[in-house]
């Protein structure tokens, strides 16, 4: 669901996309008779878009603020992306003066990588491609300069929009135009786009380690106690008392990390005067207390299930 335009050469780069991202929610095959028909050219308009969706039994969501174009350094790179069901498949487009390079993620790991040095490169459906080529051939001069170029590219981009979905109305431009040769042009690329992904590479990471985290605090959170046996009193010390957890029961800090497992002791606070050793402490009700006369206790841990 996109279209980029970019156009590489001597004089510098000079890159223009839609902003459209549209997510889908339904029954597959559905979606797909859906999509056929969109990329078909057959649906023209938002309006007949969400009407043909909402016919098929199809939830979408249409935005239009989608970032698509980057300037890294000397370099903008255009992307166009694919969510699948554990990996998003991107294709990449960077370009400077003199060269661009085209690579193909899966993930962070590059299945395709091509280089260039010059021409006019388009992303985009079939559909979408074939308009643009059409108005690019149209319009195209070879002596326009690098900001006529992208107002070309930007009314090229409104043109296709207003003849399918598939593309947005509102349009990034972005211009580079270093002094590289071909040779230089391919040494920055390789340096930035090596760059680029180790970035990429780095945030999946990270964001792998806090879905897991995440997860764990899900499954944490649904383990704390609201109800059940504690343990019992094996220690007094004033208002101070040491509490034996029960073999289902283990207390964790703030942080999820467990300071007291089955069978060991944790401090706990109480204002009654009748405690003796052996009593047992519940949960209630959502409330710490002793089993005996349900008086309140206090503690500094979290108490969960195993």
């Amino acid at each position: 669901m996109s279209l980029i335009i970019a156009y590489v050469g001597k004089k510098g780069c000079v890159m223009a996309s839609d902003k459209r991202k549209i997510g889908y929610f339904g029954d597959k095959e559905n979606l797909k008779k859906l999509e056929d028909e969109l990329y078909s050219g057959k649906i023209t308009a938002d309006e007949d878009f969400l009407k043909r969706a909402k016919e098929l039994g199809i939830s979408i969501k249409i935005t239009d603020d989608a970032s698509k174009l980057k300037i890294i350094g000397n370099t903008i790179r255009g992307e166009v992306s694919t969510k699948g069901t554990f990996e998003t498949r991107r294709r990449r487009i960077y370009g400077t003066t003199s060269g661009y390079q085209i690579i193909e993620l899966l993930g962070s790991d590059t299945q395709s990588r091509k280089a260039g040095k010059n021409g006019v490169i388009i992303f985009g459906n079939d559909y979408a491609k074939r308009m643009a080529e059409t108005f690019i051939k149209r319009e195209w001069k070879s002596s326009q300069s690098l900001r006529y170029i992208g107002e070309i590219f930007q009314g090229i981009i409104e043109d296709v929009a207003s003849k399918t979905p598939t593309v947005g109305k509102n349009v990034d431009v972005m211009i580079q135009h270093p002094e590289f040769n071909e040779r230089e042009a391919q040494k920055h690329l390789d340096i930035t786009i090596d760059h680029d992904i180790k970035v990429l590479t780095k945030f999946r990471q990270e964001l792998t380690e806090q879905i897991v985290q995440q997860q764990i605090e899900i499954d944490m959170v649904n383990k704390i106690m609201n109800e059940g046996t504690v343990g019992k009193v094996v220690n007094i010390d004033d208002n101070m008392l040491f509490v034996q957890l029960d073999k289902k029961v283990q207390a964790v800090d703030e942080n999820w990390k467990q300071l007291a497992g089955p069978g060991q002791n944790v401090l706990m606070f109480t204002e009654s005067d009748n405690v003796k050793i052996g009593d047992k402490v519940v949960i209630e009700n959502e409330d710490l207390c002793l089993k005996k006369d349900k008086s309140s206790l206090k503690c500094d841990v979290i108490l969960c299930s195993l």
